[in-house]
Parts: C-alpha cells; structure tokens; sequence
C-alpha cells in the first residue's frame, strides 16, 4: 500500500500529460506531491524523507518549468532525485553506524555486515545508471516516450531490482534460532 502512495504523483502527472500537456503534468504532480507530505505527516506524525526530497526536486525543477515554460527542468528531476538518493547512500557508509539500506529495512532480515554494504552500494549504483537512464531518454526521445519511460520503464527497472536485490538477500539471511520452524534444528 505505501509503494502506490508514493507512486500517486508520477501516476497522476502521466494522466495530466496525458489529458493536457507537460505543464499541466508539473503543475499536478507539484501538487499531488504537497497532498502526499502533507498527508503523510497528518497520518505518522512525522515528515518522511524520500517524500520530502521528492517534493523539494519537484518543487525546484517543476517550478522552474512552469516559470520559464522550458520542459527541460521537470525531464532532469527524475535525475536530481536519482542522484541525491545515490548520494545518501553512499554517504551512509560514512555517517550512522548502519548502511543505509540496513536502516530501512533490517527490521525485517538480518544480513551479515559485509551484505549490507553490498546491497547499499548496488543500491548507490542502480541510482545513479538511473539517472543516466533518465537523461538517454530525455535527449534522444520525444516527450511521449519519455512520460511513458518515467512510468512504465523505471518502474519495470525498479521492480526487476528489487527482485535480485531479493534473491540475493535469500541466499545470505541470517535465520535467527526462535524463528526456525517447528521440528528443524
């Protein structure tokens, strides 16, 4: 259910490309955006990061957009939020005790040390091929293709990763002895 949450800006700025135009698109998922913080800081109590980090690039570069008409900007957001967040990851290693990675999800499995930073780097990584992804589609296709890209593609891109990301945390959990299944030791 959160993953469609986060998803509400992107799905509603494609319907406004699709039934308007690019400057509609800024305009709607600006304001999707504002509604998704503002919700989720009603419903938790608390600003949550990658929201608030969506809202500032959107905000920047979608504004820029509408202000000098230009639909360059809102292209390059998708980019600018790729390499922030390839930036947070990588700056995890250093700052906090735990990988960034490690901190969203270890609550969930447990993963040897050196695991997590694996997993955070190739998260730092799959960020930044990203946001080149992005940029190869702004500069050598028409704007449909990139609306349909910045839905369709990165979302196909990120699910197939997190699938290997999957996988290849299943092949290094650490099974903690109470949540062994009943008649294996």
């Amino acid at each position: 259910m959160k993953f469609l949450f986060e998803l509400f800006p992107i799905a509603l700025f494609f319907l406004g490309y699709k039934f308007g135009d690019i400057y509609l698109a800024t305009l709607i998922a600006i304001l999707a955006s504002i509604i998704q913080v503002a919700y989720s800081r009603y419903s938790t109590g608390k600003f949550e990061k990658i929201p608030l980090i969506t809202l500032a690039t959107i905000a920047i570069l979608g504004g820029a957009t509408l202000l000098f008409r230009n639909e360059l900007f809102i292209k390059w957001k998708p980019t600018a939020l790729y390499w922030v967040l390839a930036i947070a990851f990588v700056l995890s290693h250093f700052i906090g005790e735990k990988p960034l990675i490690q901190r969203a999800i270890d609550q969930n499995i447990q993963l040897p040390n050196k695991i997590w930073h694996q997993l955070n780097v190739s998260w730092a990584i799959f960020f930044i091929l990203m946001g080149f992804a992005n940029l190869y589609v702004v500069y050598h296709f028409s704007t449909d293709i990139w609306v349909n890209f910045k839905l369709f593609g990165t979302m196909g891109l990120t699910f197939v990763f997190i699938v290997l990301q999957g996988v290849y945390m299943s092949k290094h959990q650490i099974i903690i002895e109470s949540e062994k299944p009943y008649g294996t030791h």
